[in-house]
């Protein structure tokens, strides 16, 4: 007879109490994935946020040279295109000095 109020108890689902309690448990470990994901997140993003203020630090100046360029763009538009293909040029052989350098470190 036992063995049938057990096969009773396991067919029928479970209480709204049995299910209270799965749901708040379920809840809670979202909670803890989602605080430990957003320590990672702001882990990985940190470099990035550094770059960024440092930038926000210097923005004054780097608006004036913007302006500066813009007009000087707008007065010598052939210079402008030669400065921006020897920044191009230089961008790219420090990445692969960097790359090279790290390759044997």
């Amino acid at each position: 007879m036992t063995s049938r109020a057990a096969e009773r108890q396991q067919d029928q689902p479970p209480s709204r109490a049995e299910r209270k309690v799965q749901l708040l448990a379920t809840i809670e470990q979202q909670r803890i994935d989602i605080l430990v994901e957003s320590s990672r997140w702001r882990e990985a993003s940190r470099p990035l946020d550094d770059g960024w203020r440092s930038l926000m630090r210097f923005r004054s100046v780097i608006l004036a040279a913007g302006g500066l360029a813009v007009l000087q763009s707008a007065r010598h538009p052939s210079s402008l295109v030669r400065v921006g293909k020897r920044v191009a040029a230089g961008a790219l052989l420090l990445n692969r000095a960097r790359r090279l350098f790290n390759q044997f470190r």
